[in-house]
């Protein structure tokens, strides 16, 4: 059995990844800021570790308890945090993982990073654009790491059921919503197919409107 630790782990794109891949019979380590909180994640019955991301000691020791063979998912964000870890907890996260020798590591950040941040309109770059920014280098400290690591950036995440319709998109400008369940199903299908190593994704479905 395959374990994934998913950091980020406690709410929204992090706990609808957890519900995945405990549905699809992994062995599951949910790093979360603050267990208390954690009350879906205790019904799951998965292992839970206090990491708080922004935090290197905690990082490194919850990476430490890691097997060295786990697989390793980020949907961490701050959006509106009062703590952004969206690059530095990601270079926390990225660092302890070389230290460790682990892996396989998938990172979701969003669309508009990198060298897709042309596509995001002057509203979302005013609204969101500081986080974008930070998940961008965090795309950069990781692509210059020695992880086997894959990219997914996906459109406006939703709630709901997962439709089966999301697409994966490479050096094509795409717009649109996903699901955050479906989001799950698309990192489980990377992570599962080796020619995925090294590249990096944007994730939308096409189906759904604003």
């Amino acid at each position: 059995m395959k374990t994934i630790a998913i950091f980020g782990a406690n709410r929204g794109l992090g706990l609808a990844m957890v519900k995945h891949y405990v549905q699809q019979n992994y062995s599951v380590i949910a790093m979360v800021r603050n267990p208390e909180k954690a009350t879906e994640l205790a019904e799951l019955n998965v292992k839970i570790i206090q990491c708080d991301a922004v935090n290197q000691a905690d990082v490194q020791y919850a990476v430490g308890c890691l097997p060295k063979d786990a697989i390793v998912i980020s949907g961490m964000g701050s959006f509106q945090a009062q703590q952004p870890v969206d690059y530095i907890g990601h270079r926390y996260l990225i660092d302890a993982l070389e230290e460790q020798e682990i892996q396989r590591f998938l990172m979701v950040t969003s669309l508009g990073c990198g060298d897709s941040w042309s596509m995001l309109s002057d509203r979302a770059k005013a609204v969101f654009g500081g986080a974008v920014r930070e998940k961008s280098l965090a795309e950069s400290w990781l692509q210059t790491s020695r992880l086997a690591y894959t990219i997914v950036r996906p459109g406006g995440l939703k709630d709901g059921e997962s439709t089966g319709n999301a697409e994966i998109y490479q050096d094509e400008e795409v717009h649109g919503l996903i699901n955050r369940s479906d989001v799950a199903v698309i990192t489980e299908r990377l992570l599962n197919d080796d020619t995925s190593i090294g590249q990096i994704y944007a994730s939308v479905d096409p189906t759904l409107s604003y």
